[in-house]
């Protein structure tokens, strides 16, 4: 019983930092979005994910965040908010 609570307590403590919010998906998001939970993805783990890599420019007084998808000691390989620039610009 009293993990219980410790566990609660935790859970509670974590969750108070975070804003929920109402994302509309297309069919095709929400099919990623469950073959991501067969892999033990969450979904809004991968949204997180997903915003730290698109968003990364608009983070503030921090070095843009990774999804830690890519592992590199080469400190001249770009990262993945490098990558999509590119794929916007269509190079």
């Amino acid at each position: 019983m009293r993990l219980d609570l410790r566990a609660s307590a935790l859970y509670i403590v974590c969750m108070s930092e975070k804003i929920a919010t109402t994302v509309r998906l297309d069919p095709e998001d929400v099919a990623a979005l469950a073959r991501a939970r067969d892999d033990g993805i969450s979904g809004s783990e991968l949204i997180r994910r997903g915003l730290r890599v698109v968003g990364a420019r608009y983070y503030k007084h921090r070095r843009p965040p990774s999804t830690g998808l890519f592992v590199s000691t080469d400190p001249k390989l770009g990262d993945e908010a490098e990558l999509l620039r590119l794929m916007e610009l269509g190079e």
